[in-house]
């Protein structure tokens, strides 16, 4: 068994979960992986056996605890550095650190309002105040990145790297809900779509029976 034991939520729904397995799946490593469903009576008391946070993802290597999404990614990127999870050039990591600095501390509209839900189809559906600024603003951030650093590849940065990790939720999101978006932006989530880490983790979201209704957005019945 391996030392490595990343502890997640639901596949369908936690979107912080599928930034760091995405991460430390690309490593290549073994790592176990312990699922704890969401939204259930004894959830808190399940993660705070692994997490002093209550919150997940967590993962544990030996005795050491990593318990937030973009530390394990950058734990995953030091401790397999031949997996290349950063850019290679001292200017693109920079760029590639603040843009998942910002995905990790911003867009707090589209959170509230475009739930990740793998599952599932709204188009049309997540609109709220502030939704459209953070959709702009990512699709800002996908096509400079992608003008600037991406030649050599399909992705933010050319190479798979810990952004495009970041940003695999946001695309589930868009392809939940039917978002508006540009040629190269559409380009982009194809890329990142179609990984085999991306699909694996789709796939397993797909088989899970469990459903969260608040993550699902109330149907329109018609009446006004």
């Amino acid at each position: 068994m391996s030392d490595l034991t990343l502890v997640i939520g639901n596949k369908n729904y936690s979107s912080w979960s599928m930034r760091a397995w995405l991460a430390l799946k690309r490593t290549g490593a073994d790592f176990t992986e312990i699922q704890i469903l969401l939204d259930q009576p004894d959830t808190l008391e399940n993660i705070l056996i692994y997490s002093p946070t209550g919150k997940l993802p967590v993962l544990h290597h030996g005795k050491t605890v990593i318990w937030d999404s973009l530390a394990i990614c950058e734990y995953a990127a030091e401790t397999f550095p031949d997996a290349g999870l950063w850019p290679r050039s001292k200017e693109a990591r920079a760029r590639a650190r603040a843009v998942c600095a910002e995905m990790h501390s911003g867009f707090e509209a589209l959170r509230t309002h475009m739930h990740m839900n793998v599952r599932d189809s709204f188009p049309g559906k997540g609109t709220g105040e502030g939704v459209a600024g953070d959709i702009r603003r990512i699709i800002e951030i996908w096509e400079t990145c992608r003008a600037n650093f991406g030649d050599g590849g399909a992705f933010l940065f050319g190479e798979f790297s810990i952004a495009d990790a970041m940003f695999a939720p946001v695309v589930s999101r868009f392809i939940t809900y039917g978002v508006d978006i540009s040629s190269t932006a559409r380009d982009y989530m194809n890329a990142v779509w179609g990984t085999p880490e991306v699909q694996a983790w789709v796939a397993g979201a797909l088989n899970e029976p469990f459903t969260i209704l608040k993550y699902h957005p109330a149907p329109d019945t018609g009446i006004r």
